[in-house]
């Protein structure tokens, strides 16, 4: 079996029903609050280019594996990395660290002088983002487009946030900023 992580495109929207179960399903397992998103709003994403899929191919069968998207924020300053899902069937062969490398580099390639920032209550993404060189944040330092907190009221933790003005919630909130990470040039290169 192999396991091809690219780019999402029109080919993948037979995915999407999927995808968002399989994220529902997740956030009641974890009893955290993710986001809900409609399959229309995941076909919209795969369609402009702006998600990750991995799929696995056995015998000529493909069957979905994770994705993750990207959206952009504050007149595209900012770049949420979100959605990062593994189906449980893949879950433990290293799947979410690839597809998040994917939509960092397609971040990255898209909006390279955005900050890209990712908010969740999980450990191994707080660990992939930190490896990448993202840093925690408090709320402020994220968007304030009330567009992109509108996207939290399907969050069972919502009232939480709200009640913080969108300053705080449960979720840590975690900053790539490029300018940052600045190259580093020997003299006489």
């Amino acid at each position: 079996m192999s396991i091809n992580v690219m780019v999402a495109n029109e080919s993948h929207t037979r995915y999407a029903e999927e995808i968002c179960h399989e994220i529902y399903i997740s956030s009641l397992e974890r009893k955290t609050g993710i986001a809900k998103r409609t399959p229309e709003y995941i076909m919209e994403k795969m369609r402009a280019g702006k998600a990750v899929i991995a799929v696995s191919e056995e015998d000529g069968a493909e069957e979905f594996a994770g994705f993750s998207y990207i959206e952009s924020w504050g007149g595209k300053s900012f770049v949420a990395n979100s959605g990062l899902i593994v189906a449980h069937k893949f879950r433990g062969q290293g799947i979410a660290r690839r597809i998040k490398e994917q939509t960092f580099i397609l971040s990255r390639k898209l909006f390279p002088d955005a900050k890209i920032f990712s908010i969740t209550t999980g450990a191994a993404v707080m660990k992939m983002n930190y490896e990448f060189g993202f840093r925690p944040v408090p709320y402020t330092e994220l968007t304030d487009d009330p567009e992109f907190w509108k996207g939290c009221e399907g969050c069972r933790n919502f009232e939480v946030l709200k009640s913080h003005e969108y300053k705080m919630c449960i979720c840590t909130g975690l900053l790539y900023d490029p300018k940052e990470h600045l190259e580093i040039r020997h003299p006489g290169e």
